[in-house]
């Protein structure tokens, strides 16, 4: 049987979708995603469209960032998770390398100052050791700031790979098993859950991804089980409010059912 708040939320949107003019001022705080994950994806794209240089691109897809980010926390979402920099972008010109970490480290600098009126949480997943030490330190002093706010957690998923992920957690397990700390009985999802990054947050109940690209790209692989994915053909730089808008409205328009009728 349906539970009494999807009972509720199924009758709104019947009548809506009837009507067809739902629209973002309809939904109730229980029909928006509680986590929405964002790739940032078309950065270099954008700049080419445009005879810029790539590091351009990157620069405008910054802004936007924290466009959205204060957006998402207007709107009562209660986690987001912005894909800024994956495992694999190593790979890339290390000019391009180089002007992202430049970025970010501005980014850092300016959030201390710009975010600390927002009530906005900032944490960092992924894995730091690669990182150069300033950074790891502004990393370090955003997350203490921010710590005490209650409002959206903003996570920033940084030298970041689902896979990678999964495979530390791995390894922690592993040592408590070897440890004696723990039983390889005792391994359970929610065990698995708890070693991940995004330990303590929502699974992302959304994932948008822009640049009319359609894959994950090793993105929350555990995390986004039953995600519902909405995909973009807009660059990252070209996304606005009215495109986070369009992709909450059509997550709020599916029929989730995790596995069930």
């Amino acid at each position: 049987m349906c539970s009494p708040v999807s009972y509720k939320v199924g009758v709104v949107l019947a009548w809506f979708r009837k009507k067809n003019a739902l629209t973002l001022a309809d939904l109730t705080p229980d029909m928006l995603p509680s986590h929405i994950g964002f790739i940032m994806d078309g950065n270099g794209r954008w700049a080419k469209k445009r005879g810029l240089a790539r590091t351009m691109g990157h620069v405008a897809g910054a802004k936007v960032f924290r466009k959205i980010v204060k957006a998402c926390e207007a709107r009562g979402i209660r986690s987001a998770t912005f894909y800024a920099f994956s495992t694999e972008n190593w790979k890339r010109p290390q000019e391009e390398v180089d002007a992202i970490m430049n970025l970010l480290r501005d980014y850092l600098k300016e959030s201390l100052a710009d975010f600390k009126s927002e009530n906005i949480r900032t944490k960092f997943i992924g894995d730091r050791a690669p990182l150069a030490a300033d950074i790891v330190a502004l990393i370090e002093e955003a997350e203490a700031e921010t710590a005490h706010k209650t409002g959206l957690t903003l996570n920033i998923a940084l030298n970041y790979g689902g896979r990678h992920e999964l495979v530390l957690a791995a390894r922690d397990l592993a040592r408590q098993v070897l440890d004696g700390k723990l039983s390889p009985q005792d391994i359970t999802e929610q065990r698995i859950s708890d070693a991940l990054d995004t330990v303590g947050q929502p699974d992302p109940d959304l994932i948008v991804r822009p640049s009319g690209e359609f894959r994950t790209s090793n993105f929350l692989l555990w995390q986004s089980a039953y995600a519902e994915y909405v995909f973009m053909d807009v660059l990252w730089p070209d996304f606005t409010e009215e495109h986070l808008d369009r992709a909450i409205l059509q997550y709020a328009q599916r029929n989730r059912r995790f596995g069930g009728v």
